[in-house]
């Protein structure tokens, strides 16, 4: 089983931000009857199910039935959104039993609007953490800001909104190398990263060596039933089949899928597109930090460097907040 399958319903955006680059695939929007059978064969392989690869999950025009299809089917959804359309949605995903974690772009508004006040974009994202907080108090929410090393003064606007709105003081003095995710208010999280380079033939060769959580706990389906080994492939370079075609366990039971996965379990990069791939230098990085830390005597914090881990993985060991109360 995976613990996650992308599960793309648009590769359409209502925003386009320097660090997503545009998707060179036909725009498509996944329609709720082709979700649904495509749901049916996902779900049962998977923990979790993202709504999306590439696109704004919350700007389908369709949304609300693609969110009644998971909860026919009791399937535990991460949704990832730059979260201008919440508002429209709040009531919604809050009372879906489906829906686990709401993670939060933020720093996709000032990437988009640089001159524009904040506050009316942030305030209904804060409000919907607040309501979580009261009627599903298991929610999980996350904050992120993928911009580190160059947007401290945009962070740092959003950081005092924050401590503002829920009463709380944000500890800056963080080695962010290290800890990627620390919870600041009950099930809320603000979540570090710098930012990556999408994978490309363009970019210089980095050998056969490495390893990826692709095709090992995740894989991705895209808004068109193409099936690629991981959550970087916004152009299905990789395209392992198609969903509408063939089923989704044939394509997992394929020669070419095993062949990928157990490269991977082996430190071996067998396509060549993942040998052009800088982020598999991450996990090595990683590795190296998690034995400093272990050295050092210090507990891990890190998330781990594809997407987010589920929140209660993450440790508490150095509080990034004060506020009212302890957890």
């Amino acid at each position: 089983m995976f613990k996650r399958i992308y599960l793309e319903i648009s590769n359409i955006c209502n925003v386009q931000c320097s660090f997503c680059p545009v998707v060179e695939k036909d725009k498509k929007l996944m329609d709720p009857g082709e979700f649904e059978a495509i749901l049916k064969q996902a779900a049962p392989l998977a923990e979790i199910i993202c709504l999306h690869l590439m696109g704004e999950p919350l700007a389908h025009p369709k949304f609300l039935q693609i969110l009644e299809i998971c909860e026919q089917y009791n399937t535990q959804i991460e949704l990832t959104t730059n979260g201008i359309l919440i508002k429209k949605y709040k009531e919604q995903l809050i009372n879906s039993n489906c829906i686990r974690q709401v993670n939060f772009s933020l720093q996709a508004f000032k990437d988009n609007f640089p001159n524009r006040d904040i506050e009316p974009y942030l305030l209904p994202i804060f409000e919907f953490v607040q309501s979580a907080h009261e009627l599903r108090p298991e929610l999980y929410t996350n904050f992120r800001l993928w911009n580190q090393e160059s947007n401290a003064a945009d962070n740092e606007d959003i950081y005092t909104k924050i401590e503002a709105f829920f009463n709380i003081e944000i500890n800056r003095n963080l080695e962010l190398g290290l800890i990627k995710s620390k919870r600041i208010w009950n099930r809320l999280y603000l979540h570090f990263d710098s930012r990556f380079e999408w994978p490309s033939f363009l970019l210089p060769h980095q050998g056969t060596q490495g390893r990826c959580h692709g095709a090992v706990n995740h894989i991705g389906i895209h808004a068109d039933g193409s099936v690629v080994p991981c959550c970087l492939d916004k152009n299905a370079v990789i395209n392992l089949g198609n969903v509408k075609e063939q089923t989704l366990q044939d394509i997992l039971n394929s020669d070419r899928f095993t062949k990928m996965r157990n490269g991977f379990l082996n430190g071996v990069l067998v396509e060549d597109f993942c040998q052009h791939c800088t982020f598999i230098n991450r996990f090595s990085k990683t590795a190296k930090k998690a034995v400093h830390r272990s050295e050092a005597g210090q507990s891990s914090d890190m998330e781990g460097n594809s997407e987010t881990k589920t929140a209660h993985q993450f440790g508490e060991s150095q509080p990034i907040w004060r506020g009212n109360h302890e957890y």
